[in-house]
């Protein structure tokens, strides 16, 4: 196994529970996501869909306070790439930032919209932006984490993914070129990487000073060839399968691990994300138990 990272906090994700949206019948409610979080061992977690979770700080505080649980980050996305959407995802934005504010919590993970509906497998843009679309994409994100640092006190951490403009190795180095590294930093999913066709090891060697938190998951590669083979949407591919409990997938997280100790990081959030949307509310409860125990083993998790 790999050699201890001086200082992380692992944590999970309402994803990791099958939570995709603020309100969904086939979702589990929150106070079960809340329970069995704490059951399962963790003590951190990401905010996940704005309005899945009490909304209101004081209930918010209570309800994590009685389960011992924290909060590392919120959650944010939208469309940078439109101007015509930059007031819709400011507003998204400082709604998400003063809770987090509100939770105790410094991270604003940020999703960038989709080119494709993940429900239909329908394109809904060009898989690639022009040379002046990508500009202003960079121009907001560089903008938008100004705002959240000022303002809120927040960092901003730039989150790539699938079905979007940033989620091959290419576009992720791009990105991190094209924007201000006081002000976006990226939020390393390293599924989603591993999903692009990317290198997670070569991201954090390469922009080790831009790696300010970590969404950590594997994907089925065998999954992955068929819906890659077929172009089918992320959706379709998380219904399949593709987003695997460790260690049965890629990339390696003893590798990971490795590189992320590396790091002159203080501390580092590592957050579980195991897409699991849709999925029975038996399903995530051992799952997580036994991903905790996996990453403790691999030396994630040393500070509480």
């Amino acid at each position: 196994m790999a050699t201890a990272i001086a200082r992380t906090r692992v944590g999970s994700a309402p994803d990791s529970w099958g939570v995709w949206f603020p309100d969904d019948p086939k979702q589990v409610p929150w106070q079960r996501f809340l329970d069995e979080l704490a059951a399962a061992g963790y003590t951190w977690l990401e905010l996940g869909p704005y309005g899945y979770l009490p909304t209101d700080p004081a209930q918010l505080l209570d309800e994590l306070a009685r389960r011992g649980l924290r909060v590392s980050g919120g959650t944010v996305g939208g469309a940078l790439h439109h101007p015509s959407e930059w007031d819709s995802v400011v507003s998204s934005a400082r709604q998400v930032a003063e809770l987090t504010v509100a939770a105790g919590a410094e991270y604003l993970v940020f999703l960038p919209g989709a080119y494709r509906d993940g429900s239909t497998d329908d394109y809904l843009e060009p898989r690639q932006l022009d040379a002046e679309t990508w500009r202003a994409m960079t121009r907001s994100a560089d903008a938008l984490g100004k705002l959240v640092r000022e303002e809120y006190g927040l960092r901003l951490v730039f989150h790539p993914h699938a079905d979007t403009h940033v989620q091959t190795q290419d576009e992720i180095e791009r990105l991190l070129d094209d924007t201000d590294p006081d002000l976006v930093s990226l939020c390393l999913d390293t599924g989603h990487v591993t999903y692009g066709g990317g290198d997670n090891v070569a991201l954090i060697r390469a922009y080790a000073d831009r790696i300010g938190y970590v969404h950590i998951k594997q994907m089925d590669q065998a999954i992955l060839a068929d819906v890659r083979a077929k172009d089918l949407s992320f959706g379709e591919a998380v219904r399949r399968g593709v987003s695997v409990e460790p260690p049965g997938g890629d990339p390696d997280i003893g590798a990971i691990v490795d590189a992320l100790g590396e790091l002159d990081n203080e501390l580092l959030f590592v957050i579980v994300e195991q897409d699991l949307y849709p999925c029975a509310p038996d399903v995530p409860l051992p799952i997580a138990t036994r991903t905790l125990s996996y990453l403790r083993r691999c030396g994630l998790g040393s500070e509480l």
